[in-house]
């Protein structure tokens, strides 16, 4: 029994509170935890520093993501998994917690297929189709490494860098990678801490939705949020009991998630 928490970029660039840390010293009493974190305005703000200009696409879906060329990979890998990355495991072994900061390419941890082409919308509303850059998509989680670590009482702590068949660095989606890891290792539950309560509609928390009326909403959302849903979708569908949308920034927000207080649960129910 595990729980996947994904700590959202938006909260890391607004300031991880002393609270969320607190309370997953408490919730790890119950059962153990895999951390699984964003950064990408944080990822922005230093490549722009750097003075390297970032790009963002559009898929026909209306996804936008970042376009990651190899000097962005590099990047992204620098401020992933060793500014946030050991920024979090600081702050949890003040705590006294035992966390272990892992990149998804350390031992094959997350593996991913580059992906060799993009279709994107450009500013005329056409459809292209141009190169895949270093990104990809997760087919394996090294479940044994992960395994041991928590059967040893340790907390990882996940940058969502992939290694892909080459040997390159592959930027993945966070949310998809705390959806992988959360299917692999069987978890019974995946919480996305965003800076919102959950999803809204007409200005209401949606506080219950099935599979089939998630499936149903996706089209209605933001993009933020439209990643933090297909990730839950896709937790469900294979196998993981709930996922849960949540503000990081409420007092005790893992344990309230748990106890489905003010947030959005998803679920084969």
């Amino acid at each position: 029994m595990v729980t996947i928490i994904k700590i959202g970029g938006s909260l890391h660039s607004k300031g991880l509170t002393e609270n969320l840390f607190e309370d997953i010293k408490i919730f790890l009493k119950k059962e153990p935890l895999v951390l699984v974190h964003g950064g990408g305005n944080t990822v922005t703000e230093i490549a722009e520093n750097l003075g390297k200009k970032q790009e963002f696409i559009v898929s026909p879906s209306g996804v936008k993501s970042r376009y990651t060329d190899k000097e962005t990979a590099s990047i992204f890998m620098m401020v992933m998994c060793g500014k946030i990355n050991k920024e979090i495991v600081i702050s949890l072994q003040k705590l006294g917690i035992n966390a272990v900061g892992l990149g998804g390419i350390d031992s094959n941890l997350l593996n991913a297929k580059r992906k060799k082409k993009l279709l994107i919308i450009d500013e005329r509303k056409r459809k292209l189709a141009i190169d895949g850059g270093y990104t990809g998509k997760i087919y394996s989680v090294n479940t044994d490494l992960l395994n041991n670590l928590l059967d040893s009482g340790y907390l990882p702590v996940i940058s969502p860098v992939a290694l892909s068949d080459e040997f390159e660095i592959l930027n993945v989606n966070g949310d998809r990678a705390a959806s992988n890891i959360a299917s692999h290792l069987n978890a019974t539950r995946v919480i996305f801490l965003t800076d919102v309560d959950g999803i809204f509609l007409d200005n209401k928390l949606l506080s219950k939705l099935t599979l089939n009326e998630a499936k149903e909403l996706l089209p209605n959302l933001g993009f933020g949020m439209e990643q933090k849903l297909i990730s839950c979708i896709e937790s469900l569908e294979n196998g993981v009991k709930e996922g849960i949308i949540a503000s990081g920034n409420s007092i005790n927000p893992i344990s309230n998630a748990f106890k489905h207080s003010n947030c959005t649960v998803i679920s084969n129910e």
